[in-house]
C-alpha cells in the first residue's frame, strides 16, 4: 500500500470515529436518517443495560457506552431488516437475547436458532427502549470496522477482538442462545 492510500484509510476511520461518537439517537430517528450505502454503525445504552460489561463511553454523553460495532454494505436494509427484526441474522439480536436471560426468550429451529415471533417483536421493543444508535457512511466499511473493533474492544463483538478483551459474559449468552434449541436433524 502506498504511504497517500494509508493517509486515506487513516482519515477514513477518523472520520467514522467523529461521526460515531456523535450524541446517540433513538432508532426511530436512525430509521429516518440511514442511507441504503455502505458504511459502520454502534449500539450505545445506559450503563445500567448490562452493568457487568465494560464498554468505552460516548464523548459527547457520558451517560451512554459502547455495546456493539457493525459494518454493512447497506446500512438501511442491514439495521431495519436484520438487527431490528430477524435474529437468524443478527449477531447483535443473538447475543442481546442470550444476556437478557431473565426475559425467558423463547427460541425454535429452523435452519438455526431463531427467536419466536413473538419474542422478535418483544426484542426489538426492548432494543428501541434501551439502545441508542449513531452511523457513519462509508463506501468500504470493512476495514473501517476492522480498526476501530481493535481501537475499542466494544464489549458484544467477539470477532475482530483481541482475545485478552472477549467478554466472557458475551461468551457464554451467545453458546446459551445457541444451545436453547436443537437442529431436529441430531435427534436427542
Amino acid at each position: 500500500m502506498r504511504p497517500r492510500d494509508v493517509r486515506a484509510d487513516e482519515d477514513r476511520v477518523e472520520e467514522a470515529l467523529r461521526l460515531l461518537s456523535r450524541p446517540p439517537v433513538a432508532l426511530e430517528v436512525a430509521a429516518k436518517g440511514l442511507g441504503r450505502g455502505g458504511g459502520v454503525y454502534a449500539w450505545w445504552a445506559a450503563h445500567s443495560v448490562f452493568p457487568e460489561l465494560a464498554g468505552p463511553p460516548n464523548v459527547n454523553v457520558p451517560s451512554l457506552r459502547l455495546l456493539y460495532l457493525g459494518r454493512a454494505t447497506n446500512l438501511r436494509g442491514r439495521v431495519l431488516r436484520n438487527h431490528l427484526r430477524r435474529s437468524g441474522s443478527s449477531t447483535l439480536r443473538r447475543t442481546l437475547a442470550g444476556l437478557l436471560g431473565s426475559e425467558s426468550y423463547r427460541t425454535t429451529w429452523t435452519d438455526r436458532v431463531v427467536l419466536v415471533p413473538e419474542d422478535e417483536t418483544r426484542l426489538t421493543a426492548w432494543m428501541h427502549a434501551h439502545l441508542r444508535f449513531t452511523w457513519a457512511e462509508d463506501p468500504e466499511p470493512e476495514a473501517v470496522e476492522a480498526v476501530l473493533v481493535r481501537r475499542f474492544h466494544p464489549p458484544l463483538n467477539v470477532h475482530g477482538v483481541d482475545p485478552e478483551h472477549v467478554q466472557a459474559a458475551v461468551v457464554a449468552a451467545k453458546h446459551a442462545y445457541n444451545t436453547s434449541s436443537r437442529d431436529p436433524s441430531l435427534g436427542t
